[in-house]
């Protein structure tokens, strides 16, 4: 009887099995991807704009995003648009929309902590007493975000009134939807100065010219910024892995880069 040679079958090599393993990482995430529209806050859009493309390589997953004031935002999430996550520049709209059934309970929790600054164009505008400044006649025009919509321009708001400054700027005050645009209006002239984020001024590749106040943080409210799971997100695998990175040792330090502060 003729007996058919034996073949052994030898294991794969140490760096065969590593690169097997690094196709079944490559691929599974491509069979598994899944889209989340996630709903953020202007002040964080650039910083948004950075971790998007970080989560991306991590989960496979793709984040499209849509910015405006914390206020717009909530309102458009009420009258049913399909965000999956709301990241806001408050505390108080995520909690509403979990009170109200369009966040999901339990998902809430605080992504970053906002830092409130007076800026201008002018290298010398700033440089000495800066609440002096601002009730001169050297700021014709004092650019905010709507404190109704936007957290931030509530902070600033608060900030003047703890100066004993709300009198003296209100017929000077210009005001904006969110704080990217205070940012514009001050950078283009059109304001003297103005409230904007830390985030706007410190992010990396940024290095306006001009002069600064940073608003010392008794004279506001905190500015906590909180995330959470919106109803239509409840199924997305993409808006929970997204929740879960941005918690992550690697996220907080690309948001602490922007100037924010994390916990």
């Amino acid at each position: 009887m003729k007996h058919c040679p034996r073949h052994r079958v030898r294991p794969p090599s140490t760096a065969r099995r590593a690169w097997l393993a690094l196709v079944a990482c490559v691929l599974a995430p491509a069979v598994h991807a899944v889209e989340a529209k996630v709903a953020v806050a202007a002040n964080f859009a650039e910083v948004m704009a950075a971790l998007a493309p970080a989560f991306a390589e991590v989960s496979g997953h793709t984040l499209v995003t849509s910015s405006g004031s914390t206020g717009k935002l909530y309102a458009q999430v009420r009258n049913g648009a399909p965000f999956d996550v709301l990241l806001a520049a408050d505390q108080a709209r995520p909690a509403r929309l979990e009170a109200e059934g369009d966040g999901i309970a339990g998902t809430r929790f605080t992504y970053a902590l906002g830092q409130l600054v007076l800026w201008s164009a002018d290298d010398a505008l700033l440089a000495g007493a800066a609440p002096a400044v601002i009730a001169s006649p050297a700021v014709r025009h004092l650019a905010i975000a709507n404190p109704a919509l936007a957290p931030y321009g509530a902070a600033a708001r608060q900030a003047l009134a703890r100066l004993g400054l709300g009198a003296a700027v209100a017929g000077r005050l210009v005001t904006a939807q969110n704080v990217g645009e205070v940012y514009a209006l001050v950078a283009s002239g059109a304001a003297e100065a103005g409230f904007v984020a830390r985030s706007a001024l410190d992010g990396p590749g940024r290095s306006p010219s001009g002069s600064r106040w940073s608003v010392p943080a008794e004279l506001h409210e905190p500015i906590r910024q909180d995330a959470v799971l919106l109803r239509h997100g409840a199924g997305n695998a993409a808006a929970r892995a997204f929740l879960d990175y941005l918690r992550s040792a690697p996220a907080r330090v690309l948001i602490r880069r922007y100037g924010y502060r994390t916990e």
